[in-house]
């Protein structure tokens, strides 16, 4: 794999097999969620938590201040890493509430991806907008995942739509 920098010198292995990516959304889309099904799926964790939990055994790993599982919301970015077959995957959960916003811009200047998430009933909101913005301006590549379409949630193809219209991006299902 090259520098993408400098086009000319290939990157030491233990680099080029490293993937940074964020989540970023709007509060209670499922980022965190999203986050424990990564590190479930990728080996890291034998049970994902979940952020509404009772009890010590099912927390979230990336909430890990207190004010965080008290409320149920990200305050800060916190990073998780994973093997995954020849890569290395750095998975930053960023904080979804605009009062911790600054928090998630700094993230963004040190992934290589993000993922967005939509929440499958509200669609694109307010902080996601904001979110996709700054990652445009970054030239971060995106992949869109809509969330939370097990529940009752709008229709796919409106989303689709609405997608395209309020982040002026071409949507391709996958």
């Amino acid at each position: 794999m090259l520098d993408r920098a400098s086009n000319q010198s290939p990157l030491p292995p233990e680099i080029a097999r490293r993937r940074t990516f964020a989540i970023i959304s709007h509060p209670d889309a499922g980022k965190t969620t999203l986050t424990e099904k990564f590190l479930l799926y990728g080996g890291a964790i034998q049970m994902a938590g979940q952020v509404r939990a009772k009890g010590e055994a099912r927390r979230t790993r990336s909430d890990f201040m207190q004010m965080e599982k008290d409320r149920g919301i990200s305050v800060s970015a916190s990073a998780m890493s994973f093997d995954y077959g020849q890569y290395r995957f750095n998975l930053v959960d960023t904080p979804g509430h605009s009062d911790f916003s600054e928090d998630t811009y700094r993230t963004l200047t040190a992934v290589d991806a993000a993922i967005m998430v939509i929440d499958g009933a509200k669609g694109v909101e307010s902080q996601t907008q904001k979110l996709f913005e700054v990652c445009r301006l970054r030239d971060l590549p995106i992949l869109t995942f809509c969330n939370k379409m097990d529940r009752e949630s709008r229709d796919t193809f409106e989303i689709i739509d609405e997608i395209q219209e309020n982040l002026a991006i071409d949507v391709t299902p996958a």
